[in-house]
């Protein structure tokens, strides 16, 4: 066995038991093991699941409480099992274990850990951080487990996950990540900050009744001041204690923190988002510059309809270059080379907040889609929970973009030979659009941009999920390794970027004319006039039929792609940098 006497065996033993039974019966039940656990500071000490199955494994006569015989039972046959274990993952026999030794047995056993998680582990179990793990770690470390089987290996990172993704409070941690996106630092101040306003502006029974305190039980004729109270026994049965208003209070606040965070997408996602709808947006703003430039457009080229019209496709694609040409040259024209980048400026300002709400809000959906599931991991949603989360991104950063993006299209169709240029044409545009309709104005069309926006986002998104992972599964079996430790390179990333783009891009291009009408409506470029999106639709089939709808599509499709592509690479690219998974 282990390098240890049977009366060191015994007398450890008998220690553990001593602090597992706090109220000194000679047994405990699920409380009192839990009570004894923290006060080790296990990390079974949260893992309420976890420590409703060892009792049951442990109390073998069936009565809901743990005695001393069960308890001597339980550890002589787990610290047993231990021991095998170690011995067969401890390959030159030296007494310890390494991460060659560990990450090789966990291979052998057919369990797939990426190297990260192995890293975590082995940082858990190595309290003394000497770089090996000996058998008192080993044993100390799982002592609890449940142990089918000494070559379960299986067990150990069930364990090991039950017990190493908890939080203080005893929530399952939703992201086990590194770097700046585990920062949350700035969110978990704020409530304390708001807290401590509250405080100083507000009697406390004012704050107190704007608060739920269904744990506390307090004297409506009485108050404890922060001087009167005491620490509190951790032994104490703190359920039954009666808890002063000031102390409720605090507690409240603390659950409203909790709820507040808990589905808050770290911080590096929106730095993340943010960087790659920059550099893809500017990439790309001469192509967005002609779509919009096509969709104001409400005439039809006569020679590429009866081209199509007499069944000749290749005449027709042939006139439909021509008109691009055409509106390349015009544009050019109109300003040269700051023409084709006409908006970009304030196509910036739009984006960033835009592409960081909207890979932030994403992220945040699926962590609640997780947590709504039970699993609490993004990495496993159902796909409608997954479609769900990319429409919901989308939503959200259109609302709160939207404004910008009306003045971007307004002011791209305002921009013709001679006339305003720069910061002016933006103070003027916003003007114009102020004077006629008010602050509504600037969200005409919102309601068919979120119509448009959720089947886009959704279909973009998932659709990239669903391939980055297929993809990285694939390699993960060809590597014989886990997929955490597979990085996509920046030519399939890209690919299926500008693939998942355009897909959703031209599902909801109809929709995508019609808003752009609406908000372009009144300009130089485009002086129709709408009442409403039916009057749009209406007026788009009277004059230019179904094809109307997807005037543009074809320079959309060639700023989508790439657009689309190089912002999934930078943002796949800058969350690896940021330490992000």
């Amino acid at each position: 066995m282990a390098p240890e006497s049977n009366d060191e065996r015994d007398e450890r033993v008998a220690r553990l038991w001593e602090t597992l039974d706090t109220r000194k019966e000679g047994h405990v039940d699920l409380s009192g093991l839990k009570k004894g656990l923290k006060k080790i500071d296990h990390p079974l000490k949260n893992a309420d699941d976890l420590l409703r199955s060892i009792l049951v494994e442990v109390d073998t006569n069936h009565d809901g409480q743990i005695d001393y015989a069960e308890f001597r039972t339980f550890i002589n046959q787990t610290e047993s099992g231990l021991w095998q274990m170690f011995q067969s993952i401890d390959r030159n026999h030296n007494g310890e274990i390494d991460k060659a030794e560990l990450r090789s047995a966990f291979s052998q056993s057919g369990v797939t850990v990426s190297n990260a998680r192995l890293d975590e582990f082995f940082a858990e179990v190595d309290k003394n951080s000497d770089g090996v793990i000996t058998y008192t770690e080993w044993r100390d470390f799982l002592l609890f487990m449940p142990l089918r089987s000494p070559s379960d290996l299986h067990a150990v990172l069930s364990y090991y996950t039950a017990t190493g993704n908890l939080n203080p409070e005893g929530d399952v941690h939703i992201n086990d990540l590194q770097g700046l996106g585990t920062d949350l630092n700035f969110l978990i101040r704020l409530p304390s900050a708001v807290s401590a306003i509250l405080y100083n502006i507000f009697s406390l029974h004012i704050i107190s009744s704007l608060l739920p305190s269904a744990h506390a039980q307090s004297s409506s004729t009485s108050t404890t001041s922060g001087e009167d109270l005491v620490p509190v026994d951790s032994e104490l049965e703190l359920e039954n204690l009666a808890i002063p208003k000031n102390v409720a209070m605090w507690m409240s606040i603390r659950n409203y923190e909790r709820k507040l965070t808990e589905n808050t997408p770290q911080l590096g996602y929106f730095i993340a988002g943010g960087t790659a709808g920059v550099i893809s947006r500017t990439a790309t703003a001469p192509l967005d510059r002609l779509k919009v430039y096509l969709i104001a457009q409400t005439g039809v080229q006569n020679v590429a309809v009866i081209a199509a019209k007499e069944g000749a496709p290749i005449a027709a694609t042939a006139n439909a270059s021509r008109t691009l040409v055409i509106a390349f040259q015009e544009l050019w024209r109109a300003g040269g080379l700051r023409s084709l980048f006409a908006g970009n400026g304030l196509n910036v300002v739009k984006v960033m907040p835009e592409s960081a709400i909207k890979f932030g809000a994403y992220e945040s959906a699926k962590q609640f889609f997780a947590r709504l599931e039970g699993h609490n991991d993004p990495k496993r949603l159902l796909p409608t929970s997954q479609f769900l989360s990319g429409g919901i991104g989308g939503m959200v950063a259109q609302c709160f973009v939207y404004p910008l993006d009306t003045l971007k299209f307004r002011m791209q169709c305002s921009t013709v030979g001679g006339g305003l240029r720069g910061n002016k044409l933006i103070a003027a545009t916003a003007a114009k659009v102020w004077n006629h309709n008010g602050l509504f104005g600037f969200f005409r069309g919102l309601p068919l941009g979120l119509v448009g926006m959720f089947p886009y986002a959704a279909i973009d998104l998932t659709t990239f999920e669903y391939l980055k992972r297929a993809l990285l599964a694939r390699q993960a079996r060809l590597s014989h390794c886990h997929e955490d430790d597979i990085n996509l390179g920046n030519f399939l990333t890209g690919a299926i970027g500008a693939l998942s783009g355009g897909l959703s891009a031209s599902v909801v291009y109809p929709l995508n004319v019609l808003r752009t009408r609406l908000q372009a409506q009144g300009t130089a470029l485009h002086p129709a006039t709408y009442d409403s999106i039916g009057d749009v639709l209406r007026k788009t089939l009277a004059t230019e039929g179904p094809r109307g709808l997807y005037k543009g599509l074809t320079p959309n499709l060639l700023k989508v792609a790439p657009a689309v592509s190089i912002s999934y690479v930078v943002y796949e690219n800058t969350k690896r940098m940021l330490g992000l998974k």
